[in-house]
């Protein structure tokens, strides 16, 4: 029976005409500092438009009302992956999951729960976020985002008050609890600091003077007997954006380029597909106020990556070097003071208690400097030792950024590229990414407007130690001399805080026929328009791109250079699948394949492996990663095995060149020693575990949904595709099940001269991870499939849709 949508649409368009009055009548919310009272029974209220895939439109009269559906929406999708994340910036994750366990990764890069506890508790109890909060604007957050915080943390707990948790990976869990503001916040703050004390959590909490447990022992300088070279291999790895769970590609076409004149928008965020660090997708209204559509990372209040009217963004992982060290140099009478200019500091201390599940609390100190935490490493390959004349500390301005949310709000009203500009310009809030973006009058902009601390060339000359004359030139890391006040970082006149680069350094296009980034530096956003003249702390500049980089350069340039391009060209482009490194390699190896003797080849191992049947599949293959692609698999495995034992310089027969970087290094020698050696352990790999060698790529690279399997396309970083997917190889599990990250909230956005955006999204994971939701896998079908969702923008797009769902949300009193 078809039901009539009629009556729908009426309820609908009473219950916003309501809203709508009231909107009018009712004053914009008050000025005064926010609190958690309205959660209490304030009486906050939104009205929530679900269409296709379970996207909410959240319809609300001011920023609180707003933050609240917000909070509600995102609660009844994703609340255990929320309640999850609030454990961690509780510092309470030993307590619930015991404190070897190693939490998810999303809200930090700590190992074990009791590193992160003993982090994360401790800014709670040293009242970082709360101090944050309490700063005024611009350096701290807005009225409006403390509204949006404040209203989402009511939404939150309405509907956990209102609502029973069916999902498995929480029900009846203790450690689901109501929330406040500054649990909302102290979730941003985590944000903020991933690339900086985020990812130094083990190393601040594990620092210990010298002659306690734990501490190393003896003098240092570089550390003493550290070899320079390997200090920079290992900071340069640290600090790579390619080694990181996190990326992204995006581009922006000028209105040159495109049929309609108007720019266009293709980004493509390279993200977990399970965790916190997950996107969930909405649209936010406020009559006269704010309209826009797009995604936000869970627990997030507001749009990160989007569009309105007239203007789309997304953003890519920056090469920026979001911290820096400073080398102490110690009172000898007492290692936890340090000298300034000869003058004796003592460090601050931060004892933490941390509750651990059936055992007795731990007990550690931290040591805070003027600088920042003292950190005993920076991962594994750079130990930071402290002893008696030495300690390092890390500075890292995030820690002092709040704004992020402030930035995405500014963003999402903005009219036109020059509005999202202006809006990074004021708010200063982004602390590790890109922007690019397009808007309806054909603009287009590329911006590493992102917080870093004000490193110069200038002053590392000066101030860099041992230390820092090798890693700053490898990966941006400075390590200054804390001793003098003359290498104290200074500030830019249009910074919004002390100590930072205001925007008029960073590096930015305007208005290029199109605008890239795949997580290299700003050098070739556009590979006609080269950008230099940046300090180094920002990225390199003349040296070799990824593969992602190179081939996205050359598909972007031509589809510039053809012209009259639509959304369905950014459709084409994102499910293209085409492998750089395969049509760089592929031929290549096929024939170095072919003239093996015997068609055999020594493996790793010693040996003898028949790898003949390999040659016909390397060079048959389409060099694309469908999943119905034969022999992309086979590729994939002997690429990543080739290039992670033999360096580029033994690869290619044509070295790179600053002149040519799209198209070198290319040529790949047929006699390198490590083609064989590669071929007979992918070969024998595969046939141990049963995958034919020209398998379909899909029949291996899969997720399991509902007792589903679905095909997925895309390929790896090795790879450099566009459409990137990143699963752990499991052989015995058939393959590379389950994804790990990749492509995941992806929007093309174009106009047409119409009052709408024309968009096309696509959620890789689907909105909720809740096995029992609706929305738990469709999305991930539609992905699998290539295929997308039509945004609905526009008020009557919403209210026409066949999905449509209306509900009116409050709070109990």
């Amino acid at each position: 029976m078809r039901l009539s949508t009629r009556p729908i649409l009426r309820r609908v368009a009473l219950t916003g005409a309501a809203l709508l009055a009231a909107t009018a009548a009712v004053p914009q919310a008050s000025a005064a500092a926010p609190d958690d009272r309205t959660a209490a029974g304030g009486g906050l209220s939104a009205v929530i438009r679900y269409t296709e895939n379970g996207v909410p439109h959240i319809l609300a009269r001011d920023y609180a009302h707003l933050g609240f559906g917000t909070g509600w929406a995102q609660a009844a999708d994703q609340v255990c992956v929320l309640a999850d994340g609030f454990v961690t910036v509780s510092g309470e994750r030993s307590r619930w999951f015991g404190a070897d366990a190693a939490p998810d990764f999303s809200l930090s890069s700590a190992t074990k729960n009791l590193s992160s506890d003993l982090y994360f508790k401790g800014v709670r109890e040293s009242g970082t976020v709360e101090k944050l909060l309490a700063t005024p604007a611009p350096a701290g957050p807005t009225e409006d985002l403390e509204e949006l915080m404040r209203g989402w943390a009511a939404g939150y707990n309405a509907w956990l008050a209102q609502n029973k948790i069916t999902d498995p990976a929480c029900k009846g869990a203790g450690w689901v609890r109501p929330v406040t503001t500054v649990d909302v916040a102290a979730r941003g703050f985590a944000v903020s600091v991933l690339g900086g004390q985020g990812r130094g959590i083990d190393g601040i909490t594990a620092a210990r003077p010298p002659g306690t447990a734990g501490s190393p022992t003896g003098p240092t300088a570089l550390p003493q007997g550290a070899d320079p070279a390997a200090a920079a291999e290992a900071a340069r790895e640290f600090f790579d954006t390619g080694r990181y769970d996190m990326g992204s590609n995006a581009v922006a076409f000028a209105g040159s380029t495109t049929a309609s004149g108007r720019g266009l928008l293709l980004g493509n965020p390279h993200y977990p597909w399970h965790g916190g660090r997950r996107f969930w997708q909405f649209q936010q209204t406020i009559p006269g106020e704010l309209n826009v559509s797009g995604a936000s990372l869970l627990g997030t209040a507001v749009v990160n990556i989007g569009f309105n009217e007239k203007v789309a963004w997304s953003h890519t992982v920056a090469t920026g070097t979001p911290v820096n060290l400073h080398q102490l140099a110690l009172d000898p009478a007492d290692p936890t003071a340090y000298l300034v200019d000869g003058t004796p500091e003592r460090m601050t201390r931060r004892t933490v208690t941390v509750s651990v599940a059936g055992g007795a609390p731990v007990t550690r100190t931290q040591w805070w400097t003027r600088y920042g935490p003292v950190v005993s490493d920076l991962g594994p390959g750079l130990p930071l030792p402290w002893t008696a004349q030495t300690a390092y500390a890390l500075n890292d301005p995030n820690a002092a950024n709040l704004r992020g949310s402030d930035t995405a709000l500014a963003m999402g009203k903005a009219r036109s590229v020059a509005g999202v500009q202006d809006a990074l310009r004021r708010t200063q809030g982004l602390p590790w990414v890109n922007t690019v973006a397009a808007d309806s009058a054909g603009g287009t902009l590329f911006t590493q407007t992102q917080v870093l601390p004000r490193i110069t060339d200038e002053l590392v000359a000066r101030c860099s130690t041992p230390m820092g004359r090798a890693t700053y030139p490898a990966s941006g890391l400075a390590v200054l001399d804390g001793s003098r006040g003359d290498c104290a970082i200074g500030s830019d006149p249009d910074a919004v805080q002390p100590g930072v680069f205001g925007p008029g350094k960073a590096p930015t296009l305007r208005d290029a026929p199109y605008v890239e980034n795949s997580n290299d530096s700003a050098w070739l956003a556009n590979a006609d328009r080269p950008l230099t003249g940046y300090e180094r702390i920002w990225g390199n500049v003349a040296t070799p791109r990824s593969p992602r980089t190179r081939g996205a350069v050359e598909d972007v340039s031509a589809m510039a250079a053809k012209g009259r391009l639509t959304v369905a060209d950014l459709q084409k482009q994102q499910f293209a699948n085409r492998v750089p490194a395969g049509d760089l390699a592929a031929a290549d190896a096929a024939k170095a394949c072919s003239a093996l003797p015997g068609g055999t080849a020594t493996a790793s191992d010693g040996g003898a492996v028949d790898v003949s049947a390999a040659c016909g599949v390397l060079a048959s293959w389409d060099r694309t990663t469908d999943s119905t692609s034969r022999g992309a698999l086979l590729f994939d495995r002997f690429w990543r095995k080739l290039t992670a034992s033999t360096p580029a310089k033994d690869l290619w027969l044509v070295p790179f060149s600053a002149a040519d970087p799209v198209r070198t290094p290319r040529t790949l020698d047929q006699a390198a020693p490590g083609i064989g050696r590669a071929l007979a352990d992918t070969v024998a790999e595969l046939k141990a575990a049963g995958i034919a060698l020209d398998a379909p790529l899909g029949e291996h690279q899969f997720v399991v949904r509902g007792g589903r399997k679905l095909p997925v396309g895309g390929g790896t970083e090795a790879l450099g595709v566009w459409n990137k997917i990143e699963a752990p190889w499991n052989a015995a599990a058939g393959g590379y099940a389950e994804v790990a990250h990749g492509s995941s909230h992806i929007q093309a956005v174009g106009w047409d001269g119409g009052r709408c955006p024309v968009a096309r999204t696509l959620l890789t994971y689907s909105q909720s991870s809740n096995p029992g939701s609706p929305y738990y896998a469709d999305q991930t079908r539609l992905y699998s499939e290539e295929r997308w969702v039509t945004a609905r923008f526009c008020e009557r797009d919403i209210l026409t849709s066949p999905k449509l769902r209306v509900a009116l949300v409050r709070e109990r009193r």
